[in-house]
């Protein structure tokens, strides 16, 4: 069964700007807390943002202040708009739900370089 679907990643310059998206099959998904994950080649999976049911966001540092989580539980779909990206942020991207729920999503690749 397909749990999560990522899409929108891609190559963008320094300083650019993508959005990703998160289709959810998840069962009462406006009742739970949400998350973007990301992978870098030799580096294990991390926590990127958060957002409650209520709508409280929370990033981590790295990100804060250019990225925006967000959510429409009518669609049941997560969104990540990533502004000001740099090199550092280039990996693959994941959505799940807090506690993560197996199987993981496939994942969309960003991919920031000059």
């Amino acid at each position: 069964q397909v749990q999560f679907v990522e899409s929108g990643g891609g190559l963008v310059q320094p300083g650019g700007s993508l959005t990703l998206s998160c289709a959810a099959s998840l069962s009462f998904f406006g009742s739970k807390t949400m998350a973007w994950y990301r992978q870098a080649p030799g580096r294990q999976r991390e926590l990127v943002a958060m957002i409650l049911a209520d709508g409280t966001k929370n990033y981590v540092e790295a990100v804060k202040g250019r990225f925006t989580i967000s959510r429409d539980n009518a669609k049941k779909t997560l969104n990540l708009q990533m502004n000001g990206l740099n090199p550092e942020d280039t990996a693959v991207y994941y959505c799940n739900k807090n506690v993560n729920q197996l199987p993981w999503g496939q994942g969309t690749q960003v991919t920031v370089s000059s």
